[in-house]
C-alpha cells in the first residue's frame, strides 16, 4: 500500500483557511471525500494558571487537499466550510509536489516539529549561555518563555540589566 501523498494520481493543493479554521476545513474536505492533510506540532500553553497540551497548526490558516485527477474536480474545495480559498497562479490552482507532502508527514511522525522538549530543558529563573547573534557568549537569566519560539533573558550591559527576546534556538542551559 502507497503511503498517503505518493499516489501518482493525486493532486496536492495548498488550502487557504479561515481564521482558526483549520480543523473545520480538514473534516469538511475528508468528509467529501478529498484527501487531506493539516501538519501539526504539539506545544504547551499556559491559560488560567494551567499547563495544557495541545496541538497547533504548522502552517496557519493553511492545510493540504489531495485531489484524484481522474474522478474529482478542485472547485468544490473553494466552498467547502473553513476554506477561504486555493493558492492559485491566476485561475488554476497550483499544485505542491507529492514529495513535499510526504517529506512533511515523515518529518511530523518523527517529531521534528515537536516544540515540547526544547521548552522543558529551559527553567525560568535558571543562568543561560546565548548560543548566536549579537550576544553571542554572553550568559544571562531566563526570566519568561514565551509561546513556542521565543523567550526572555535579562542581560547585564554597560552596568545595567537589559530584558532580550531572543529565539529559543538561540539559547542554552549555562
Amino acid at each position: 500500500m502507497m503511503a498517503p501523498g505518493t499516489d501518482p494520481g493525486i493532486a496536492w493543493y495548498a488550502v487557504h483557511t479561515r481564521p482558526q479554521a483549520e480543523a473545520k476545513a480538514l473534516e469538511n474536505l475528508l468528509r467529501q471525500g478529498y484527501q487531506a492533510y493539516l501538519p501539526r506540532y504539539c506545544t504547551q500553553i499556559s491559560h488560567a494558571r494551567r499547563r495544557q497540551t495541545v496541538l497547533r497548526p504548522l502552517f496557519p490558516r493553511y492545510l493540504f487537499a489531495g485531489v484524484d485527477r481522474g474522478a474529482m474536480r478542485w472547485r468544490p474545495i473553494l466552498s467547502t466550510i473553513g476554506v477561504s480559498d486555493l493558492v492559485r497562479a491566476g485561475d488554476q490552482p497550483m499544485p505542491v509536489p507529492s514529495d513535499i507532502i510526504e517529506r512533511l508527514r515523515e518529518q511530523e511522525q518523527a517529531g521534528a516539529f515537536e516544540r515540547l522538549a526544547r521548552q522543558r530543558t529551559l527553567r525560568l529563573g535558571e543562568l543561560v549561555r546565548i548560543s548566536t547573534g549579537a550576544f553571542e557568549d554572553m550568559v544571562g537569566r531566563l526570566v519568561e518563555l514565551r509561546d513556542q519560539d521565543r523567550v526572555v533573558v535579562l542581560l547585564e550591559l554597560l552596568g545595567r540589566k537589559v530584558r532580550t527576546q531572543l529565539e529559543i534556538d538561540a539559547v542554552e542551559a549555562a
